[in-house]
């Protein structure tokens, strides 16, 4: 599949605050114009390019996982545990000489702003969970995959960056002017520039691609379960009663891709629409 140009990343975005309903010294930015747009995950589809040219296969799997802390290495190693060789292709290569899954057979040291980290091993090229497209249950994610067998949220067994992608959840303390220190949760686009100064020279990122933004519903829907558990099932409920609104009132600014694609689906011949 050709795809499509992508957007830029400068364009016109529309904001809300709001306070969480669970605590009155949590205040919410919420990016409308992200969670209003219709991006979806098309990995596993011609649509997905993977972030390296030469392995489109990949996804955005290619570099693995950096562990976030203790409870997100805790999450995986438990996870690991509930892996059958049905989820995960590459679950021999993670074994030691006595054919023990070792965490050294899954987990790498790196390093992360120029301090040691913790990764998911990289193996031929890619995240070692990484099923390739020759595995009889299917490329993607084992952990993913397991989850669904499971009939599990795929939040509960995944390292925290490849569940919360491509939403992306910054935390501060301000000082208000009445000298009250309050917590302040930002959510946004996970765009190119949230990996850094490498993000640019990805060969390709979903986010700014028309071709992602193919869903149903918008992102505040079909992320739903990511978003509650990153800020909360009260602050999630307002979140999307504010979302609800400005649906129907009309958003302002849209996001671009969502615009190109709804512009190149419209263009579309009307067989190649009904196919």
């Amino acid at each position: 599949m050709q795809p499509t140009p992508e957007v830029g990343l400068d364009f016109p975005r529309e904001w809300i605050e709001f306070v969480d309903p669970a605590n009155s010294e949590h205040l919410i930015a919420a990016d409308l114009t992200w969670l209003l747009s219709r991006w979806t995950c098309v990995f596993g589809t011609p649509a997905c390019q993977g972030i390296l040219s030469d392995r489109p296969d990949d996804g955005c799997c290619s570099h693995g996982a950096f562990m976030s802390g203790k409870e997100d290495r805790k999450r995986l190693e438990s996870s690991v545990k509930m892996l059958t060789s049905e989820d995960w292709q590459l679950m021999d290569k993670a074994k030691n000489v006595d054919g023990k899954i070792t965490k050294r057979g899954y987990l790498e040291v790196d390093e992360l702003e120029e301090e040691p980290a913790l990764r998911t091993r990289r193996f031929d090229g890619a995240c070692i969970f990484l099923n390739r497209p020759d595995f009889e249950g299917g490329p993607g994610c084992a952990l993913h995959t397991m989850a669904l067998r499971k009939g599990i949220e795929p939040l509960e067994v995944k390292p925290d960056v490849c569940w919360q992608l491509p939403i992306r959840r910054t935390m501060e303390w301000v000082d208000r002017p009445d000298d009250v220190q309050i917590l302040r949760t930002t959510i946004t686009e996970f765009d190119r520039r949230g990996w850094g100064a490498g993000g640019l020279d990805l060969g390709w990122y979903c986010t700014s691609s028309p071709d992602a933004h193919v869903a149903a519903r918008p992102v505040w829907q079909s992320y739903a379960a990511e978003l509650k558990e990153l800020l909360g099932e009260p602050a999630y409920e307002a979140l999307a009663r504010h979302c609800k609104r400005r649906e129907g009132l009309g958003l302002i600014a849209i996001h671009p891709a969502t615009v190109n694609a709804d512009r190149i689906k419209a263009e579309a011949p009307v067989s190649d629409q009904s196919e």
